[in-house]
């Protein structure tokens, strides 16, 4: 069997569904950090295990799950509560971990961005990977920007080409701008404190390829409009209709964000 961590924080509107796609686990916990709606009774409903811990960061909140949480199965699957597992991913899961030796450390998966009823597959530039599935004991995770990728691997990382579904846009674009905001200024920190050498980004590894792109690129003056031009344009996001071209603007002004957060702080001094 496979343990499931979800984080959480005033999640009641999500959480139904990403709770409803793992009912066949055995072993499921929420690490809240501080709801004050309906998430705590709703994962009661649901039989799932509930902690508290202050949300510092993502990769910090996933340690302390590692750390103190009771989980009882070898591999875990850590979600956030606007995530869906499909019967397809929980299949490609099963069959991969059967197959693994104790060399693997665990695996990289992607998710199916998902906006009005829409994948946003070109816009999204998918697949996008993050290490979700993990062996016990096997690996940790750090931060990076607004989130994490992990550390301490004992092992290889492979990969779940099946996707899971990511309901990103469920609250509104109000609550999307608002944590983008936030996360904007996170991200402008670690591309300009972080500066991996060019070669990486070239590398077959994506925790490392991905972070290299993101520190270059940012430096591009016009990167906002070429990182529009690129998803809409190139990766014919355009076929995705009106959601698409909405997601690839709003993806524009994120990164220009970033842009104008790291000019703010280095003006400060601050980096």
């Amino acid at each position: 069997m496979i343990s499931i961590v979800i984080l959480t924080k005033n999640e009641e509107k999500d959480l139904p569904k990403s709770l409803g796609s793992v009912t066949w686990s055995d072993d499921i916990h929420i690490l809240d950090s501080g709801s004050t709606d309906n998430t705590i009774h709703i994962a009661n409903t649901y039989g799932a295990s509930v902690s508290y811990n202050p949300f510092k960061s993502f990769g910090q909140q996933r340690n302390h799950a590692i750390d103190k949480l009771e989980i009882k199965n070898e591999w875990i699957l850590f979600l956030d509560a606007d995530e869906v597992v499909t019967d397809k991913f929980k299949k490609a899961m099963f069959d991969a971990i059967e197959k693994a030796d104790e060399t693997i450390s665990g695996f990289y998966c992607c998710w199916k961005m998902i906006l009005e009823n829409t994948w946003l597959k070109h816009c999204d530039n998918f697949p996008k990977w993050q290490f979700r599935l993990m062996k016990r004991g096997m690996a940790r995770f750090t931060d990076f920007g607004h989130g994490q990728k992990e550390s301490d691997v004992k092992g290889e990382i492979k990969y779940l080409k099946e996707p899971y579904l990511h309901y990103g846009f469920s609250k509104g674009w109000t609550q999307w701008i608002d944590r983008h905001n936030r996360y904007s200024t996170q991200e402008a920190i670690a591309r300009a404190q972080n500066k991996p050498p060019f070669k990486s980004v070239f590398s077959k590894n994506s925790s490392k390829r991905n972070p290299a792109l993101k520190s270059w690129l940012t430096k591009l003056p016009g990167w906002p409009f070429i990182r529009f031009f690129q998803a809409y344009i190139l990766s014919l996001g355009f076929l995705e209709g009106i959601p698409g071209f909405i997601y690839c603007i709003n993806m524009a002004y994120y990164e220009f964000m970033i842009q104008i957060k790291i000019r703010e702080h280095r003006k400060a001094k601050l980096i």
